[in-house]
């Protein structure tokens, strides 16, 4: 069994991946656009959406890295966004002759502030979220996207993750489990300088999920990044920043 995926366009491959609890549907809003600059490869991730019966022996970014290169058919643009941007700099770390361009969206090395990382959440909060995960999946998730708007006043995109959340179905609860705990363990910033693919990293001015402090992290540790911050975007640039996002993406893909 393999992930289940959907393609548009033709031409080199760029895979979009989406982040925790959702599915690659979240995408719909900018793939038609996008499909003019390759062949656009929308995966959901094991154990969500349709791919919710498939589960990797091993819930890591690199072993979810794997899966989705299976789908690909030379190197790709990878496009991450939240926990797929962990899976997405997995992959540049792993097979970096397979990953020609890297593009970084709401992403973190760390999701989890330490002492020695005062860019993340404190770690209480994904506690929390595993705790009610087990008692209200649904609920929980429902709370997790309001964390992904900028402002009260950002309905729209709060709707269109609202609409989106189980249109593919419901999550698999293991799959959740594992990717929060994925989420608080993983810590990528040793890797960055070896990283050496060229990189955009996109991140909202008001992300309440991953602090602009990450981005620029990332642009700074990353030997050939572009930082570009978005004012007024929260956690899903690509939903309420649509046209910047498509503008700044084509504007990368031919530099």
């Amino acid at each position: 069994m393999t992930l289940y995926y959907e393609q548009h366009g033709a031409g080199q491959d760029i895979v979009l991946l989406h982040g925790w609890g959702l599915h690659g549907g979240i995408w719909a809003s900018v793939t038609r656009e996008l499909s003019t600059l390759g062949r656009i490869v929308v995966p959901d991730l094991p154990g969500h959406g349709r791919s919710r019966d498939f589960m990797p022996r091993e819930f890591t970014p690199e072993a979810l890295a794997e899966e989705v290169q299976k789908l690909l058919n030379g190197p790709a643009v990878w496009i991450g966004w939240s926990l797929g941007g962990l899976i997405a700099l997995a992959a540049a770390q792993k097979f970096p002759q397979n990953v020609a361009k890297l593009v970084l969206v709401g992403a973190t090395p760390k999701f989890i502030r330490t002492v020695d990382w005062p860019h993340a959440m404190d770690a209480t909060v994904l506690d929390q979220f595993a705790l009610a995960l087990e008692r209200d999946y649904a609920g929980t998730l429902t709370r997790f996207l309001s964390l992904q708007v900028a402002a009260a006043e950002d309905r729209e995109t709060l709707r269109q993750l609202r609409q989106e959340l189980f249109q593919r179905g419901e999550p698999n609860v293991a799959a959740l489990r594992a990717g929060l705990h994925l989420l608080k363990e993983e810590d990528r910033r040793a890797v960055l300088g070896a990283i050496s693919t060229p990189t955009l990293i996109m991140q909202g001015e008001r992300d309440q999920l991953v602090s602009v402090g990450a981005a620029r992290y990332l642009a700074a540790h990353l030997p050939h990044a572009r930082l570009e911050i978005i004012p007024r975007a929260g956690h899903a640039p690509f939903l309420s920043h649509a046209a910047f996002f498509i503008e700044t993406l084509t504007d990368f893909m031919h530099g």
